[in-house]
């Protein structure tokens, strides 16, 4: 799914964001998810004509400069990949996007809980509550390589408006309408 899913994080910053022509990917090319998120990116960028630049991160050390670099660049926005460094370093992120005015996204929510401008991903709560059919249905017997392999069907949009606000961003009704929190 992460093509569909990085195709819908960049439609939805350019709904926050119309002329949004250039936008940052953090991310760490030493580990697999954030390349293959990297990947993933471009194809949906190049039909949407927006330019990605490369903010390569491979310590938490290293995240200062990727934000110059965003700066220097004259970036519209920046789109967080998953891995290690910025998994653990989400406050920090959300710090460095609110100082440069970059408005960001990420894909789990709380992203969006510690100061992110939004997250778009997975409804993870209602992950949970489909593993734990599985787990009831291991429990009672079946063989795991007999269930079927599921793709997650409910997604959450998180915005956070105070970040939005703080960054001088105001979200149109059409997205505000579409979010999704709990």
């Amino acid at each position: 799914m992460a093509p569909e899913l990085s195709g819908k994080r960049l439609e939805v910053l350019k709904e926050i964001v119309p002329k949004l022509s250039r936008v940052a990917g953090l991310w760490n090319p030493e580990i697999r998810v954030s390349t293959f998120s990297w990947e993933e990116m471009q194809d949906p960028a190049r039909q949407m004509k927006i330019r990605v630049d490369s903010l390569e991160v491979h310590s938490p050390d290293d995240l200062e400069k990727a934000f110059e670099a965003a700066a220097k660049a004259r970036v519209d926005a920046l789109v967080v990949m998953p891995d290690p460094v910025t998994r653990t370093s989400l406050r920090r992120i959300a710090e460095l996007a609110i100082q440069h005015r970059l408005p960001s996204v990420f894909h789990i929510r709380e992203f969006a809980e510690l100061g992110g401008l939004m997250t778009y991903g997975p409804d993870r709560s209602d992950l949970f509550r489909r593993a734990a059919v599985y787990v009831d249905k291991i429990l009672k017997g079946a063989k795991p390589a007999d269930l079927p392999v599921e793709q997650p069907t409910k997604f959450e949009l998180v915005i956070n408006l105070k970040t939005a606000k703080q960054i001088g961003l105001t979200i149109p009704p059409n997205v505000l309408a579409r979010e999704r929190i709990g």
